[in-house]
């Protein structure tokens, strides 16, 4: 068993020197100012590694490591390479340690070395994302949400706070990180679509950003360009497959047994809204032009920071009236909110059922009546931005879609 579990160790250690060596010995140039590690180099490094790790442990494969890293650094010093990178004398230091910990645990070393090759490999790749495609604030938006997640998220406190006990701030910074998170996917598939696709789906990934705002957008380009009427009227409509797919994702998060009681009409009303759009854009998504392919701020901070105030004010409002009027008072301030935000409205009324104030099966009732009232918001934003065509298609999508969900609501209560 001893003589098995070494020879693994060094099988898995060869091969990492191998693997490693290998995508390195292919980067090396054949004059005077060639990298000096290759394929057997990086070989016999990781077998070091391995057999300092056997014979002396930690101690003596810390040894060998700053050793290598001495080697390393004066092979560099001496290298007349117009090549600054250090990229190959750190993945030879890399090497040695993998090598030993192979003899530990030696899935977990082959899969870091895969990885690592990965990168090595993916260097021509890598350099045009971020020279080229990324945009200063797409990375200023990426450090924003990183801060958000890794920062923010974990020191907030996970219980029910202030007036009426009404607020739990991490449940509510989840759900502003997962929007946020959602969001940034929209922002992607917007960016990678170009033209091929066309509008429908270009307004699928966009309504995870904001429903109401795709549809303004959509609007807008039928009124300056009117051949666009059907595709827009797709992706419009397409949009709301977006607001029905984020609610449910952001009630997941807060009260899943409120998303099982929730599940058959965001079900139907998120086929009802794709077999309409199908109607509208079959066959022309790849004729229609899609979304400006534009920098943005894929982790937007502001609608983020807005959504958090929202959802505080939604639960105190609705834990208020519902103090004082029971249920009732929470479909008057579900109501309300969903003028402005329907994930707002679902977010505090899923935190009312997680907090044991109301039944999941009660809280569908609220978070329907604030869907139907940001339906009539976007009902409202199609009539002002978008022509008089455009308005008469999107409506009835929009009305089936919302009858959809209360159909299928009062079917399955009864």
């Amino acid at each position: 068993m001893i003589l098995d579990t070494q020879l693994t160790s060094w099988l898995v250690a060869l091969g990492i020197g191998l693997l490693l060596g290998i995508e390195r010995e292919r980067r090396k140039t054949t004059g005077a100012d060639r990298s000096a590690a290759g394929v057997r180099t990086f070989a016999i490094a990781a077998l070091l590694g391995s057999a300092a790790m056997q014979i002396g442990s930690e101690p003596l494969l810390g040894v060998v490591t700053v050793a290598v890293a001495g080697l390393t650094g004066l092979s560099y010093y001496r290298s007349r390479s117009d090549d600054p990178g250090l990229t190959t004398e750190f993945a030879l230091i890399a090497t040695v340690v993998l090598g030993g910990l192979a003899t530990r645990n030696p899935a977990a070393a082959a899969a870091i070395a895969v990885v690592v090759a990965v990168l090595l490999a993916a260097r021509a790749p890598l350099h045009s994302f971020v020279r080229d495609v990324l945009t200063e604030s797409e990375l200023r938006s990426a450090l924003i949400f990183a801060a958000a997640t890794l920062i923010v998220w974990p020191n907030l406190p996970d219980r029910y706070i202030g007036p009426f006990e009404a607020v739990n701030l991490r449940s509510i910074w989840s759900v502003v990180v997962l929007v946020m998170l959602v969001g940034a996917g929209g922002y992607i598939a917007i960016r990678s679509l170009g033209t091929r696709y066309g509008l429908p789906i270009a307004g699928l990934a966009s309504g995870f950003i904001s429903s109401t705002a795709t549809i303004a957008s959509m609007g807008a380009r039928v009124a300056n360009e009117p051949s666009l009427l059907r595709p827009a009227v797709a992706g419009a409509v397409l949009s709301t497959v977006a607001t029905v797919a984020q609610m449910g994702l952001v009630v997941a998060v807060i009260s899943p047994p409120t998303l099982q009681a929730l599940l058959f009409p965001l079900i139907w009303s998120g086929l009802a809204a794709t077999g309409y759009a199908l109607l509208f854009g079959l066959g022309l998504g790849s004729i229609a032009p899609a979304l400006p392919n534009q920098g943005g701020e894929p982790f937007s901070i502001r609608p983020a920071m807005l959504l958090a105030a929202v959802l505080v004010a939604i639960s105190l409002l609705t834990a208020a009236l519902r103090s004082g009027y029971g249920n009732q008072g929470a479909i008057v301030a579900a109501a309300i909110a969903g003028f402005v935000d329907t994930h707002a409205t679902a977010v505090s009324m899923a935190a009312q059922a997680a907090a044991g104030r109301m039944q999941p099966g009660e809280a569908c009732l609220p978070i329907l009546v604030g869907f139907s009232a940001n339906s009539v918001t976007k009902l409202i934003v199609a009539g002002t931005c978008g022509s008089w065509p455009f308005t008469l298609r999107v409506a009835p999508g929009i009305i089936i879609v919302l009858a959809a969900a209360w159909v299928s609501f009062l079917t399955t209560r009864t």
